[in-house]
């Protein structure tokens, strides 16, 4: 189990280095003058220089991405534009707030569409089944911005039960971690219930209760772990998701996050924030895959030994 762990790590380090070279040179070429931004547009021409030249940014965009590699292999993803602190520092500030707000939206969609998915595969084509299938449908259609919106004008301005926004009062993960978990249980009770079918009409399914094994326990100790593989790849991809995705639910209830703080540096042209926002939620979300492949091969133990290296 080591060696496979080892193993599925090394893969992260040229998939890191190719996501860190795509984002440096996207956000090096993108339109506008960081310098300027920090001065303002009615700067002297002599003191935007001045700034350019300190902040290295007259230098070729090979020697800054050098400069950038080498600062980051040490830890040091540079310093804020905005607010003069160290990147890494910004972002752990934040990160807590986006790490709770994906833990309660997965917590959402895990509770909701697991049970709804295996009753679904278990009572196909029944009212259950079509009315999960409805909601899964409806869960995959609806934008995530316009639930958010929804929620607040139902359960802040009408019934006012619920806070609006913020991350201080109590209570205010509850609407965000509904709308970014809706979506989310959508997706997971389809694959729930495509992977729990094709699991019960297996042989050794048909054997166990042909040797006396109740209905519920051949569903629960038998079809249920091996159903729940393909399951586990879209938690763990959506739980990445909840931090490269979750900017917009953000913005819509003032969540302080990760995601608004992305979308904040790259609209202020804050470069060096922008940039180790991006890459650290690239780490983030190879992170994230890599306990997906971790917990491939707790379930499924011919997955380890395959992977491992293993005859």
């Amino acid at each position: 189990m080591l060696k496979y762990i080892i193993k599925r790590f090394l893969l992260l380090i040229p998939v890191l280095l190719g996501v860190s070279a795509l984002v440096f040179f996207i956000m090096a070429m993108a339109p506008g003058d960081p310098a300027l931004t920090i001065l303002g547009p009615d700067a002297e021409p002599e003191a935007v220089e001045m700034l350019r030249e300190e902040l290295g940014l007259n230098d070729p965009i090979i020697v800054q991405y050098a400069n950038y590699m080498w600062g980051m292999l040490h830890g040091d993803l540079g310093d804020s534009y905005a607010s003069g602190r160290p990147v890494m520092e910004e972002y752990f500030t934040f990160f807590p707030g986006t790490f709770k707000l994906a833990v309660g939206s997965m917590l959402v969609a895990i509770i909701i569409s697991i049970p709804i998915g295996i009753l679904s595969a278990v009572k196909q084509y029944s009212l259950i089944d079509n009315l999960g299938m409805i909601g899964a449908l409806a869960g995959l259609s609806i934008p995530n911005f316009w639930l958010g919106l929804m929620l607040i004008m139902l359960f802040s301005l009408k019934l006012g039960i619920l806070p609006s926004g913020g991350a201080t009062a109590p209570g205010s993960l509850i609407l965000p971690a509904i709308t970014i978990g809706t979506g989310m249980t959508a997706n997971i009770t389809r694959i729930m219930r495509s992977s729990m079918l094709e699991t019960v009409r297996q042989d050794y399914i048909r054997t166990a209760r042909a040797k006396g094994v109740g209905h519920k326990k051949a569903i629960t100790r038998h079809a249920l772990r091996n159903a729940l593989i393909p399951v586990v790849t879209i938690i763990c991809m959506d739980f990445g998701y909840c931090f490269a995705g979750a900017s917009t639910s953000e913005i819509v209830f003032s969540w302080p996050g990760v995601g608004r703080l992305t979308v904040n540096a790259i609209n202020s042209q804050d470069r060096p924030l922008a940039i180790g926002c991006l890459i650290m939620t690239a780490i983030m979300i190879c992170i994230s895959n890599m306990i997906m492949d971790i917990l491939y091969a707790i379930i499924d133990p011919r997955i380890r030994l395959t992977g491992g290296g293993k005859k």
